[in-house]
């Protein structure tokens, strides 16, 4: 059974998804956080980058709330999709991500700002400078080196089996580190050394997924236990992105990231692309499948216009395309789009961020239905995603007017 598509009226009707995005759970909209507080409070400027791609900006916005310190956002472009601003490059003229501004003081470097803001605030569990943290910094960034060796350079079948047992082994030392206390985090309790591995822990899940088709996360249980315990947090929950966004996010920040072609990278990489996304080994906690659908509808009805207008597809085909996907999101009942929006819609559905655009479910669910409606007028695919820069995310495309 098929049905028509609802109009942007009887669309908007179906969803009151709200958040507040000052006082409640963590989130990538927020401009400024005061955890119940008053903005007298504020005394911290966290810059961070629009799409929530930067790995240290994730580290220090991740402390940062758990700490519930009141600050500001200011959000920045990063160089792989567009043109820093000026007014930033004054602050900061590397222009590097990310910064804070502390009582009027310009901090880059994320372990420098962590240090300094510990100064201020108490450190979030044991100090950045304890002689139990430190050595397990250098871990982290030894597992980072061996990461890029696998994934950053093209490479024989035998170098690329030679990176990967390297690679293993390191997880095998963080494994062991995680395995020293009964706790599933790396220390007795949840603090800065997690807040440390997560951005890059987070990266290597997807991306070695993606290119490799190797599944951190089901390969070590100790891992898999820290991921499932980091995903009870909603502080960590609120800064978490997803396999689809990681893998193509990462290539233009890293220099590119090269696939072994193997067929289990070919697996993953159609799966992460095209789905089912159900049970991809990115976000494990329970779905609130109602909750999901009603924040996709709502992020989607929030900036339908620029979405219409930055699709390549003529605009009266992607709206009335877009409309049909959302009432099989609402409805799951099969909308037919017009002929040819098939490659519209697939368009958009590989241009889904997370968590900029939306949580991980709410993401998963619009994928889905992009893909079910757009199946329905055709086989094309959308503009394939470039891996040199990101332009296509450009964030003044959804600025002007």
């Amino acid at each position: 059974m098929t049905i028509a598509a609802l109009s942007w009226t009887e669309l908007e009707a179906l969803t009151n998804f709200e958040i507040d995005t000052v006082n409640g759970a963590t989130n990538a909209q927020a401009q400024l956080r005061l955890f119940g507080g008053s903005e007298s409070q504020v005394r911290v400027t966290l810059y961070r980058d629009n799409h929530a791609w930067c790995p240290y900006c994730q580290k220090i916005w991740l402390w940062l709330e758990e700490k519930q310190i009141p600050y500001r956002i200011e959000k920045v472009t990063m160089f792989c999709y567009g043109e820093k601003e000026s007014w930033y490059k004054r602050k900061v003229p590397s222009g590097m991500l990310p910064a804070i501004e502390l009582d009027g003081r310009i901090i880059t470097e994320s372990d420098d700002i962590l240090i300094a803001l510990e100064q201020v605030y108490e450190p979030l569990g044991l100090s950045m400078l304890h002689p139990k943290v430190l050595p397990l910094r250098q871990l982290e960034r030894r597992l980072f080196r061996e990461w890029c060796s696998w994934l950053c350079y093209p490479s024989s079948a035998r170098k690329d089996q030679e990176n990967r047992e390297r690679f293993i082994n390191m997880v095998a030392k963080v494994e062991t580190a995680i395995a020293a206390t009964p706790s599933p985090y790396f220390l007795e309790e949840f603090g800065t050394v997690d807040v440390i591995f997560t951005p890059y822990i987070e990266r290597m899940n997807a991306s070695l997924y993606y290119y490799k088709g190797y599944s951190l996360r089901e390969e070590h249980p100790r891992l898999s236990d820290w991921f499932t315990a980091m995903e009870t947090r909603p502080t960590y929950r609120g800064t978490q992105s997803d396999f689809h966004t990681h893998a193509h996010d990462l290539p233009p920040q890293m220099g590119g990231c090269f696939a072994n072609g193997e067929p289990q990278n070919l697996i993953n990489q159609q799966r992460v692309d095209c789905g089912p996304w159900d049970g991809l080994p990115d976000a494990t906690y329970p779905e609130e499948p109602t909750t999901s659908r009603l924040e996709a509808l709502y992020r989607v009805m929030k900036h339908r216009a620029n979405i219409i207008r930055v699709n390549p597809s003529d605009d009266a085909l992607i709206d009335t395309a877009l409309r049909c996907t959302l009432t099989h999101l609402m409805t799951h009942q099969a909308c037919p789009p017009p002929p040819g929006s098939d490659k519209a819609l697939r368009y958009l559905r590989d241009r889904i961020n997370v968590p900029r655009d939306m949580s991980i479910y709410a993401a998963r669910r619009l994928r889905e239905s992009l893909e079910i409606t757009a199946a329905l007028a055709g086989k094309e695919q959308g503009t394939p995603i470039e891996t040199k820069h990101r332009r296509d995310q450009n964030p003044a495309n959804f600025v002007k007017l």
